[in-house]
């Protein structure tokens, strides 16, 4: 049903309140470089109206921090525009100091928890190349 394909990749030892959060930081990014995957407001029986949702499924896989790093570095290789957040981030408060912290980091340096893009999905399997659906 769709061209492309999006994907949240989390690293896998992540605590559960870290990889919710990671998550929804992610995917405000691919919404942020692609808003036209955001469909109508949702209006239920009453009347009430909702924000609108992806009108595109979401994938969430996980892996080890190897297998990210690699993750990472095909998507830059394929030049794939990604949303990236990274283990320094967890420790500032706002997005003036995550964007700090993230500029102190290369792709060789950088300890990746999460990143999220969105592409062909035929590229996005190639890039997610060993990591498995998050259970």
């Amino acid at each position: 049903m769709f061209d492309t394909k999006i994907a949240v990749i989390l690293r896998d030892d992540l605590a559960v309140w870290q990889k919710l959060n990671v998550t929804a930081f992610l995917m405000s990014g691919i919404v942020a470089q692609t808003k036209e995957i955001i469909g109508e407001p949702y209006c239920d029986g009453a009347g009430n109206v909702y924000n609108p949702l992806s009108v595109q499924p979401i994938v969430v896989m996980a892996t080890d921090q190897e297998a990210l790093r690699k993750i990472h570095q095909r998507s830059l290789e394929r030049d794939v525009t990604t949303s990236l957040y990274i283990e320094e981030m967890f420790a500032t408060g706002h997005d003036v100091a995550n964007r700090q912290v993230f500029s102190e980091f290369s792709p060789d340096n950088a300890k990746v928890v999460g990143m999220a893009l969105r592409a062909d999905k035929k590229i996005v399997d190639k890039i997610t190349k060993g990591a498995k659906l998050h259970a």
